[in-house]
């Protein structure tokens, strides 16, 4: 496989915004369709990463607009409006792009390592449905481990910084009295309960109501964190007496809209959902501020400094582990050599006028362990100059001349 056949196609928070990556969002029945249909354009390796701040489509491809057409196909968006603002990498670019990506240095807040989960379970769920081969594989893993190696030993991920702490640092910064406030959170998935851990924590709030779609869910935590839950029955007025409504959600449109806070009291909205859950045109509304993922990014504090300095730290541990990647794809494009080669060499030590040249082999089984010291030899060799034709003469002459057939 050739390496330029290595492509990525995607959207992400620097050129478009959370309404249009909303357009591009996959979830679990679409990705399965997605990899149902992947067949049809002639793919056999490819996994999308779909997150509130990107949609990605990795595979191996004739040309990226196979994949657009693909991914397009189960999205709202069309493929016209994705390229208007997608990017796309090629071979040593898209393998770059990769282990950025896993490392967290393309996300919205820099190190963040919740990416590396979200590609684990998109490679999963590729792979259950065989479309993960050799080459993903073994470039995914090497991801995972440089990912893994920047996490231990350096601080890019150190400190507290996240989309749910962002909402956090934004409320600290548009409230007087955190203790009077009254909170509605709505979805209590991982993001979800990551904020109403953070509120507690670091905003010492307690009057916190809990809805979810799945009522058990919001009772369990509810009761885990000594808070209240709410059925989604009553959301409506749930909303008309918070005064802090945070979104976590994972809906395909909005749960909250601007005509149901025409009249409200004051309000500070949160979104954290991706397609945009609470109605944008909500925050037209003078007695409402209004805040989603592409707000809360570009909050910045002392952590985010610190992880910036590390950067380079990162970038030296990927360019070692891209080496050992690449260096495994060039063997790997060897192997059709070193089966011809191992193969000529049992055809020889099998053929009679071979023989009748070695008398000694007359009575014996042919020697595996010469035939593949030779083909080690070879590989070795190869791995330093890529003369294959040179090397399978060479090899050929080895075996000829060896002592172990003597």
């Amino acid at each position: 496989m050739a390496i330029d056949q290595f492509f990525v196609a995607g959207i992400n928070y620097k050129k478009t915004d959370a309404h249009i990556r909303g357009q591009f969002a996959v979830g679990p029945d679409q990705y399965a369709t997605l990899l149902q249909k992947a067949s049809l354009y002639g793919l056999q390796e490819v996994f999308v990463l779909s997150t509130c701040n990107r949609t990605e489509i990795y595979g191996l491809a004739d040309n990226a607009a196979l994949l657009i057409e693909l991914l397009c196909s189960v999205t709202t968006g069309s493929a016209a409006v994705f390229t208007e603002g997608c990017y796309i990498r090629q071979g040593h670019d898209a393998i770059n792009h990769i282990f950025a990506v896993g490392a967290g240095l393309d996300s919205q807040i820099l190190g963040d390592y919740e990416i590396v989960g979200q590609m684990k379970q998109a490679v999963k769920f590729a792979k259950e449905r065989n479309c993960i081969g050799a080459f993903m594989e073994r470039l995914f893993n090497t991801v995972l481990q440089a990912s893994k190696t920047i996490k231990n030993e350096t601080a890019l991920s150190g400190g507290t910084i996240s989309v749910s702490f962002a909402a956090i640092q934004f409320l600290k910064s548009r409230l007087i009295d955190h203790s009077s406030q009254q909170i509605l959170l709505l979805g209590t998935g991982k993001i979800g309960r990551n904020t109403c851990k953070n509120l507690i924590d670091y905003l010492g709030i307690k009057d916190i109501v809990l809805i979810n779609r799945t009522p058990e869910k919001a009772v369990e935590l509810a009761n885990e964190m000594g808070l209240k839950a709410a059925p989604y029955e009553s959301l409506e007025q749930q909303v008309q007496d918070a005064s802090v409504i945070i979104v976590a959600t994972n809906a395909s449109s909005p749960v909250i809209t601007r005509q149901q806070l025409i009249n409200s009291t004051p309000k500070i909205l949160i979104d954290l959902s991706i397609p945009n859950n609470i109605e944008p045109a909500a925050g037209t509304l003078a007695h409402i501020t209004l805040a989603n993922v592409d707000d809360l990014s570009k909050i910045n504090d002392e952590t985010l400094l610190k992880r910036k300095a590390e950067v380079p730290k990162a970038l030296t541990i990927i360019e070692t582990h891209k080496a050992e990647f690449e260096e495994w794809l060039s063997l790997r494009s060897h192997v059709p050599v070193l089966k011809a080669v191992k193969q000529k060499l049992q055809d020889m030590y099998s053929c009679e006028i071979f023989r009748s040249a070695h008398q000694q082999l007359s009575s014996t089984p042919i020697n595996k362990a010469a035939i593949q010291k030779v083909v080690n030899n070879v590989a070795l060799k190869m791995r330093h100059q890529h003369q294959p034709g040179c090397h399978y003469i060479e090899a050929i002459n080895d075996f000829m001349t060896s002592s172990t057939i003597r």
